[in-house]
């Protein structure tokens, strides 16, 4: 049995057994994880990995599961979320964060070190490991112009920092998504700055995002991409789909490019809204929305 010979292989390792994902997802839907492990260090990370290759375990490594979706099903294997990996350092103008550590934290940690190239990202509700795999953005900036490298863990469990170049950024894109590497700490390089300036910066940044985003719902943050030439949010109001509603799952009045779960919404819901939305606008103008969340897990 797997859940036997992970307690036997870790047996100081808190398991948790088919563990409902919902409870740690943004959206507050999805289906269980048949293991759950919180690994509070790369030592651990590392070897659970290895455990994972040498059982033929399946292994789902996730960040904050902000920009996330699990479907009803849940997760079949090994989940790693590495939140408890939150350690920030600074190091002259260099901030250095382990995977897990909060964006949101990062940044008031730079501005407390007197550091700008930060602000952009102050409101940006996922974790910094998830913030390189997707090359995260907001209100003109994005991760890629501030990351001097990253240390990922590759599926065989070897250690290999990538520098910024090799980490090919694109939008909502980087090579961890391409060799399945698992980001454990990221180092950006910044500049110094006036801190009251900085702090005037993500204050507005914050307020703009407040008054712009449903914040006051679980959702999954930005659904879709932004198509060439188009922007999502206009183009779903355009379709008149905003507070169109299956379950418990609705495009946002307040901002269109958001799905909210507005009370007991699952993970199908969801994707249902989802797929009407794409079907929507691309019957009326042509235009095929690609999802910027991440889709995992199996059907219930």
């Amino acid at each position: 049995m797997m859940d036997q010979s992970i307690t036997a292989a870790f047996p100081e390792i808190k398991v948790y057994k088919d563990e409902p994902l919902s409870k740690y997802t943004n959206t507050q839907t999805g289906g269980p994880a048949d293991l759950l492990v919180f690994p509070k260090s790369v030592t651990e990370t590392k070897q659970l990995m290895i455990w994972a290759k040498e059982t033929a375990t399946p292994l789902t490594v996730i960040g904050n599961a902000s920009n996330l979706i699990v479907r009803d099903g849940g997760i079949r294997g090994l989940v790693l979320i590495l939140t408890k990996m939150d350690n920030i350092q600074v190091n002259g103008n260099t901030v250095i964060a382990e995977a897990g550590a909060a964006l949101i934290q990062a940044t008031e940690v730079a501005y407390q070190s007197g550091l700008t190239g930060f602000e952009f990202a102050a409101g940006i509700p996922g974790s910094v490991g998830g913030a390189i795999f997707m090359n995260a953005g907001a209100y003109g900036g994005e991760i890629s112009e501030i990351v001097e490298s990253a240390e990922v863990l590759t599926p065989d469990g070897q250690i290999k920092r990538l520098n910024n170049h090799e980490l090919d950024f694109g939008y909502r894109h980087s090579s961890v998504q391409d060799y399945h590497d698992v980001v454990i700490s990221a180092s950006f390089k910044l500049r110094p700055g006036d801190q009251t300036k900085i702090r005037a910066r993500m204050d507005e940044l914050n307020r703009l995002r407040a008054s712009k985003q449903p914040l006051e719902y679980p959702s999954c943050g930005s659904v879709f991409k932004r198509p060439t030439g188009y922007f999502t949010g206009k183009l779903i109001h355009e379709a008149g789909l905003q507070g169109f509603t299956i379950g418990g799952a609705q495009v946002s009045k307040k901002h269109a490019g958001f799905i909210i779960n507005i009370g007991d919404a699952t993970a199908t819901d969801y994707l249902d809204v989802i797929h009407h939305v794409q079907a929507t606008v691309f019957k009326q103008f042509g235009v095929k929305l690609e999802t910027e969340v991440r889709i995992i897990g199996e059907e219930k």
